[in-house]
């Protein structure tokens, strides 16, 4: 492993992300890898076509941000060290928890860095997970808001949406299971959580090879309200309308066009296959 003063460290920084919290994120970062002369450069508005003579790369922003750059630089090997600058920061906690950027900025420097499994959704990539159904439902209602932080306004349409979205119906193939008729939600997770604390997959791990994947059976209105605090909780898999189950390749279809997100970012398809491609990223973590 290289010793820290012979890292070349790029910084790549989505200005918009978390309303300037990247923004500030980077100074800090900046700071720091100045005071113990490491080199770095900073990216913000214009991000470099490649990361040839880098050695790492630090990524400051949320969800939409790593979203981007995974599909921006494809199955690039350096090391990825990613600073929860966002609203959400689902994948941001995964990894790291609660660390303060002093602490995740030690971790960067010295750590080795270990495999991630990448997801792959018909031409896309993400980390996190797919949220196809109501969660898709209320990241288009999201897309293009200026976001509160954290789960806030997550919370506050999906409030909103329980009253007035309507289940679609769903044709559902994996090795593991077979299934068609109205759901409210299908997730196919790397991580455990969505909508900025929303613990969807609470068992999920984004090194095993595995997707967990979850599905809620359609419910009226006060069952969603009844159980809304559950699955936020992570409390619901065991629940009677759940299917809970494990896969590398899954396949969705609908008569209309699926309403989905990956990784927070809305999108649109008649079909999805969506595969998982072990540890083909490197996280210091």
């Amino acid at each position: 492993m290289l010793a820290v003063n012979e890292k070349n460290i790029a910084v790549v920084c989505n200005p918009l992300a978390g309303s300037g919290k990247a923004v500030t994120i980077t100074d800090r970062i900046a700071s720091a890898l100045s005071a113990q002369n490491i080199s770095f450069s900073i990216f913000k508005a214009s991000w470099p076509a490649n990361f040839d003579g880098f050695t790492d790369v630090f990524i400051v922003g949320g969800d939409g941000t790593i979203n981007y750059f995974i599909n921006q630089y494809p199955l690039l090997p350096l090391p990825l060290v990613l600073f929860g600058g966002g609203t959400g920061n689902d994948f941001h906690w995964l990894l790291y928890g609660t660390a303060s950027v002093e602490e995740q900025l030690h971790i960067a420097l010295h750590e080795p860095a270990k495999p991630v499994d990448l997801g792959k959704c018909n031409n896309r990539y993400f980390v996190n997970g797919v949220g196809i159904g109501f969660e898709g439902e209320v990241a288009r209602a999201l897309t293009g808001k200026k976001k509160l932080s954290g789960k806030t306004s997550f919370l506050i349409t999906i409030i909103e949406k329980i009253f007035s979205y309507r289940c679609r119906n769903y044709s559902i193939r994996s090795k593991e299971f077979t299934g068609n008729g109205k759901k409210l939600l299908v997730d196919i997770t790397n991580g455990k959580r969505a909508g900025g604390g929303f613990h969807i997959a609470p068992t999920a791990l984004a090194n095993d090879g595995l997707f967990d994947v979850v599905i809620a059976a359609a419910l009226t209105v006060p069952a969603r309200l009844r159980y809304l605090p559950v699955i936020e909780k992570g409390k619901h898999l065991g629940l009677s309308f759940i299917n809970h189950f494990q896969t590398t390749r899954i396949t969705v279809e609908s008569d209309l066009p699926l309403q989905y997100h990956l990784d927070g970012e809305y999108l649109e398809s008649i079909t999805l296959t969506i595969e998982i491609l072990p540890g083909k990223l490197n996280f210091r973590y």
